[in-house]
């Protein structure tokens, strides 16, 4: 007697006198069959089901044939960490800690309006590097990252959640460079995670209103900072604007597309706002023969 496997095979069953094993690892003996194929299933391949146990074979199985499932905002639902964001975490994290060790690397990375010009990589590049000899400039950006990126991962997927991200750190620098002619700052550098960060803020405050959620508390979170980027010095409230406007133009997008068309905003809206900041960054820089 046999019995069937997911991908059609088959495996022999044991003589009457010896105790079920698992397939997957027959040195062991495996009382608990799985609810779908039959097969004895050791308790490292048991998965939990609705009835019984299903083994590995057959989740890995109903995974690659089943309907994929999407979140309230039509962002493939995944279980798990958000991945995402603590790969962001950790690059920065690595990065603050290359900042200490390795001579020269802030300046190699660190954006400025006039080094942008033409070291064009420095826009995001920044984005990654926080002030050397202040520890509580990356432990808040991380903090605040870690309170709404989980959320924002989840409810938009993974890969528009990293073109928000990527986009509002972006929209940081752009926004020094449209207002350096009127600030005189064209050679003051900037570093951080904050525009990132407040673009997160602004998706979030959108999506939780599109949600039905309470915004409050983070419409506070994003007033306070606003008013701290005026008032203390050396915070560069020209990224924190700039971020804010592209994460809750994005949100929006995200969060407002018709279910339909979610997929075509998921591509068209980052690409259109990179087009305006590029295009926008690239105009000034001519106007004052930078390019």
């Amino acid at each position: 007697m046999s019995t069937s496997t997911p991908a059609g095979g088959s495996v022999p069953e044991p003589p009457a006198d010896q105790p079920p094993v698992c397939p997957r690892h027959p040195d062991r003996a495996a009382y608990v069959r799985c609810q779908r194929c039959g097969r004895p299933a050791c308790p490292e391949c048991q998965r939990p089901a609705p009835v019984g146990v299903h083994c590995v074979d057959c989740v890995a199985e109903a995974a690659r044939t089943g309907p994929e499932q999407r979140t309230v905002l039509g962002g493939r639902a995944r279980g798990g960490r958000p991945v995402v964001t603590m790969t962001i975490i950790g690059l920065c994290l690595v990065s603050y800690v290359l900042q200490w060790t390795v001579p020269g690397w802030t300046d190699r990375w660190v954006f400025s309006p006039v080094a942008g010009a033409f070291e064009p990589w420095r826009f995001l590049s920044a984005a990654f590097l926080h002030a050397p000899n202040q520890l509580l400039h990356i432990v808040f950006n991380m903090v605040a990252l870690w309170m709404v990126g989980p959320y924002l991962e989840q409810a938009l997927g993974r890969l528009r959640f990293t073109t928000l991200y990527l986009l509002s750190a972006l929209g940081g620098s752009v926004a020094a460079v449209l207002l350096a002619p009127a600030l005189g700052d064209w050679y003051q550098g900037m570093v951080g995670a904050s525009g990132a960060v407040f673009g997160l803020f602004g998706a979030v405050l959108v999506v939780l209103r599109r949600l039905g959620g309470d915004a409050r508390s983070i419409l506070g979170v994003i007033v306070l900072n606003v008013v701290l980027g005026f008032v203390l010095p050396g915070i560069a409230w020209q990224a924190h604007l700039g971020g804010l406007v592209v994460g809750a133009v994005l949100g929006a997008a995200y969060a407002y597309a018709p279910r339909e068309r979610r997929a075509l905003v998921g591509v068209l809206a980052p690409v259109l706002v990179g087009v305006v900041l590029v295009g926008s960054a690239l105009a000034l820089y001519g106007a004052y023969g930078l390019v």
